[in-house]
């Protein structure tokens, strides 16, 4: 009898991913939309008691060749049950969600955030503190390639995340952001802060 060496291990792919049952997604009833200093510093109030935070960024596409973002335009940050969805819009909304951001000893987890941290840098001026990319803890853990957060949602909890590419896609330097949207950014965050819970000690 052999054993499976564990840098066998394989991400799911789409066709083995489409037929779990979908994983449930927070509702608007748990998702704060933040746009102004005030609603920041609730958010702040409400987040730093946590050790860790699921965490995405949200930027309008770019289509043009040349074309440069100016994002991002939304910061996502997850705890376990709730999550904030930061409109970038705001000069002190900006100022509280880079403190956020550079805030050491909280866990900062999510999926391909080498574009997130060079963005929030050049637009927020802030090196985000104790960032966990996921990808790296699946690569560690024997997966071949980048897990992303389907596969992990698939490998974690037998379920299927569901992304809408239409709210993938539009536009989030808008004013006034969409219950899609909201929903969507939302979401990536918290799939990613349960997805830690569930890797266990890192």
């Amino acid at each position: 009898m052999h054993n499976i060496s564990v840098a066998s291990r394989l991400t799911p792919d789409k066709d083995a991913i489409a037929l779990l049952p979908p994983f449930e997604r927070l509702g608007l009833d748990r998702i704060e939309l933040v746009q102004t200093a005030e609603q920041a510093e609730v958010a702040r109030m409400h987040l730093v008691g946590h050790s860790a935070w699921g965490f995405d960024t949200e930027s309008k596409p770019t289509f043009r060749v040349g074309e440069v973002s100016d994002g991002p335009h939304v910061l996502q940050l997850s705890t376990e049950n709730r999550a904030w969805v930061f409109q970038l819009h705001d000069p002190g909304c900006r100022v509280i969600a880079a403190d956020l951001l550079g805030h050491k000893g909280i866990a900062k987890a999510g999926f391909g955030l080498g574009d997130d941290r060079k963005r929030i840098l050049q637009k927020l001026g802030v090196e985000p503190a104790d960032i966990l990319e996921l990808n790296t803890v699946f690569r560690e853990r024997g997966y071949r390639r980048d897990m992303g957060v389907k596969g992990a949602v698939a490998v974690m909890f037998q379920q299927r995340f569901i992304k809408s590419k239409k709210a993938a896609t539009s536009n989030w330097s808008a004013p006034r952001l969409t219950d899609a949207q909201l929903i969507y950014a939302a979401n990536d965050a918290y799939a990613a802060r349960r997805v830690l819970d569930a890797l266990g000690p890192i």
